[in-house]
């Protein structure tokens, strides 16, 4: 996903003299392209997030583009104040890319995990929230981030994430989920680096017999209604499914929304992490089976809940 980011903002930055790169000391060789071609629009804020944020703030007040990247907990929580203040409370057009998303770096410890940023950053007013769920979906949503005249935050994986889609998103557009694989019995609602686990889950349920429909709800705020309504209206079992704490994030979204638009549910189900710190050693394969966020055991749960 970062390197998609980094080819798809070089892109950007040769079409709109506007675009301007902010890092958090992270991702220098990532972004040599970028640095070649415009040495003057690209700043190494050093590790001082919520001075970067401020100053992307500024620069968005001044008619320029910015875009602010480092590692995710690090470009959120320690900075949330500069977000909410300086970004948000002035609808500065900053958009925010977080790298390492969820259990992405697990092997590094809760420091660098990241399982509570979409709750944090869905609840301040006037944010965007996109949760790209391969790398064609990261360039759909940095293009669609850069014609936003608000805050976005889109919320990446790392890198080596399988590609889902087989091109090019066109008609990327923000709050519009797209339908993966079409499906009869039950509806998957994923988001973010969730999505090739949620397609495995979909295979296996076939093999058993139950016809799953997989969407990728790339986008957290706004959420698309009209898919939830037709989600809901559809299907026997809804689950939404997410690399992110069960309390503020897409699953708790989403259950906002059932109440508040009074839609009846046949069966939903939420996959995410619990209420607790990940302390056990392992990488990001690791820390998905533990918490029961591979697709065999995504599928196995949806089998025991229908039955």
């Amino acid at each position: 996903m970062r390197n998609a980011f980094a080819d798809e903002l070089t892109k950007l930055g040769n079409e709109d003299s506007r675009v301007v790169m902010l890092s958090g000391d992270i991702g220098n060789r990532l972004f040599d392209k970028f640095k070649d071609k415009h040495p003057s629009r690209f700043f190494n804020c050093g590790v001082a997030e919520a001075n970067m944020m401020g100053v992307a703030a500024g620069m968005a007040m001044n008619g320029l583009r910015p875009v602010a990247y480092t590692i995710t907990p690090f470009v959120t929580t320690r900075c949330l104040e500069q977000i909410r203040t300086d970004v948000c409370y002035h609808e500065a057009p900053v958009t925010i890319v977080a790298v390492g998303a969820g259990l992405a770096y697990s092997g590094l410890g809760p420091t660098h995990h990241a399982c509570e940023d979409i709750s944090f950053l869905r609840s301040i007013p006037n944010m965007v929230v996109i949760c790209p769920g391969d790398a064609f979906e990261v360039r759909g949503a940095l293009r669609a981030a850069m014609q936003q005249d608000r805050p976005v935050y889109i919320r990446m994986g790392k890198k080596g994430e399988p590609v889902v889609h087989k091109g090019p998103l066109t008609d990327f557009k923000i709050g519009k989920a797209i339908t993966i694989e079409e499906g009869s019995d039950v509806c998957l609602l994923s988001t973010g680096n969730m999505l090739p686990e949620v397609i495995e889950a979909a295979h296996r349920l076939k093999e058993k017999g139950i016809s799953a429909e997989v969407v990728s709800f790339h986008t957290v705020k706004p959420l698309d209604e009209d898919k939830l309504k037709q989600a809901f209206s559809r299907f026997k079992l809804v689950a939404t499914i997410e690399e992110h704490s069960l309390i503020g994030g897409f699953g708790s979204a989403v259950s906002e929304w059932l109440v508040d638009s009074e839609t009846m549910a046949k069966k939903f189900l939420r996959f995410g992490t619990p209420d607790a710190f990940f302390k056990k050693s392992g990488e990001q394969e690791y820390a998905r089976e533990v918490l029961g966020l591979t697709g065999h055991q995504i599928a196995d749960k949806i089998i025991h809940a229908l039955s």
